[in-house]
């Protein structure tokens, strides 16, 4: 019997190896496809959504509200505002005093009113000079149409925040309320002493608890006193007019208005 080459033993073995690796490789069975759809698209997916939640994140609410109809002593006073991304971007009268000389005074006053809005981006504004009842009652209305931006924005989608900042811009507390008395200021007709109540920083009533009295006086202080009270609360100082014929009045009335809002402040 022929014995076989050890070389050729080798060769043979070599290429019966070579067979079962490439055959084992053959039999291999493929990935699941499925599996490897979600291992390439897991991730596009999950950025898209995080992008699509940081972009939520960042826009504030969008819209217009309009605040309730402030009544003053010349007509009606409304104030719409439209806001995006948190901020005010306009603001305009809805409604306002017409007729006669009030045409004038708000043709002058509302847009001044309007633009102080869109500076201030709140309802932090100072009253128009000459307009001091429709500064007050477009503050009122808009103070209102803010709140209720506000109270929409809350109530809306995850993620969106408040519009416009009737509040303070970090979201805090207001201050509790406080009421203090100034000083009587005596006039040449009777004392003058006023009292106020302070909210945030902001006179939000005023009122004479002392007044000069009889004769004239009462239908003098019955007349000015209304009028300082409201000015008094547009102005949010005491830097206000006087009331024509009521200048002994009004100075007492400014005196001690001085006075409570230094108490105040204190």
């Amino acid at each position: 019997m022929r014995k076989s080459h050890p070389v050729r033993r080798v060769v043979l073995a070599g290429a019966a190896t070579v067979s079962g690796i490439v055959l084992l490789l053959a039999l291999k069975p493929a990935s699941d496809p499925a599996s490897a759809s979600a291992a390439g698209g897991a991730a596009p997916q999950a950025t898209a959504a995080a992008q699509e939640s940081a972009q939520g994140g960042a826009q504030g609410a969008t819209g217009t509200a309009t605040g309730d109809a402030a009544q003053t002593q010349y007509g009606a006073v409304q104030v719409r505002i439209t806001f995006s991304n948190n901020k005010i971007t306009k603001a305009e009268a809805v409604q306002a005093p017409k007729g006669g000389q009030s045409d004038q005074i708000t043709g002058n006053a509302v847009p001044k009113l309007n633009a102080a809005v869109l500076a201030k981006q709140s309802a932090q504004i100072d009253a128009v000079s000459g307009a001091t009842y429709t500064s007050a009652g477009y503050k009122k209305s808009l103070q209102s149409a803010i709140d209720k931006a506000n109270a929409a924005a809350s109530s809306g989608a995850s993620g969106s925040s408040t519009p416009a900042p009737s509040q303070s811009p970090g979201g805090a507390e207001a201050a509790a309320p406080k009421t203090v008395t100034g000083s009587v200021a005596q006039t040449q007709y009777g004392p003058v002493q006023v009292r106020v109540t302070v909210s945030g920083g902001k006179i939000t009533k005023a009122e004479a608890v002392q007044q000069p009295k009889g004769g004239q006086s009462d239908q003098i202080s019955g007349n000015a006193v209304p009028k300082l009270n409201q000015a008094a609360v547009a102005a949010g100082s005491a830097d206000i007019d006087a009331v024509s014929g009521a200048t002994y009045t009004s100075a007492g009335y400014k005196q001690s208005l001085q006075s409570a809002l230094d108490q105040a402040g204190g």
